[in-house]
């Protein structure tokens, strides 16, 4: 397992970042009530730690340090760590074998994700004045304008069901990854899936990722190429709010 992001100490933006997501609500998915679990820890909730489970996983847990669209480590974040429930662990780890017969492997940015963290992204989007990573991460959407399709007041994530992940090439020495044609977090237009103004590389490499993930049972989010939840979901109606740690 490689482990490729550092915790550093939490920034003023991300106390006031927890200190607003709080107080907000957890609103529905669709017409789907969702429930907070009451779970005390990670192994009550039933969530698996993926990293040391799945050989050969890369973990990049963007939201565990500074490099994310907030610009800080994300509350509800401690560690860089992958927490699944044990259904969609065993569906991952399929994934990541089959790749690996092919000289493929997986790196992960996001696994299950906190209450807390999903209503830090929504305090986030609604504050004027932070826009530091705007140029990199959303520069043709205005900000308010990401809560319309990428930024939700309820997650899959926050259920165990859904990853965001990419894949590397290890055929030829150490593993690097494919070129998607956007970064992980990439807010527009070019992030799509399907979207027409990519290479055809990219295209494929998109395309790659996409079989490889649906022969296992995942679907992908359109909007977002990286992005995939198990379906069904294990459990549909529970949410989480546990730190990672």
């Amino acid at each position: 397992m490689t482990t490729r992001t550092c915790i550093s100490p939490a920034s003023a933006i991300a106390h006031s970042l927890l200190a607003v997501a709080l107080a907000l609500p957890v609103q529905p998915a669709g017409a789907a009530t969702v429930t907070v679990s009451s779970a005390r820890d990670l192994a009550e909730a039933g969530l698996v730690d993926v990293g040391r489970a799945i050989p050969g996983l890369d973990l990049d847990i963007r939201y565990a340090g500074p490099d994310n669209f907030t610009a800080a480590p994300v509350p509800g974040y401690e560690a860089p760590r992958c927490y699944l429930l044990a259904p969609v662990a065993a569906a991952l780890a399929r994934v990541q074998a089959d790749l690996r017969r092919d000289g493929f492997a997986l790196r992960i940015y996001d696994c299950y994700r906190p209450v807390r963290a999903v209503q830090a992204f929504v305090a986030w989007a609604h504050d004027p004045s932070e826009q530091s990573r705007k140029a990199l991460q959303y520069p043709q959407v205005d900000k308010p304008d990401l809560l319309d399709g990428y930024i939700a007041g309820t997650s899959g994530h926050s259920r165990a069901a859904t990853v965001d992940l990419t894949l590397l090439d290890c055929r030829a020495g150490p593993c690097t990854a494919l070129d998607m044609g956007t970064g992980f977090d990439f807010f527009g237009a070019r992030a799509h899936t399907d979207a027409p103004d990519i290479s055809a590389a990219q295209r494929a490499h998109r395309q790659q990722l996409l079989r490889a993930m649906q022969r296992h049972g995942f679907a992908n989010y359109p909007l977002e190429w990286w992005h995939y939840t198990l379906q069904p979901e294990p459990s549909p109606a529970t949410a989480y709010d546990i730190p990672v740690r």
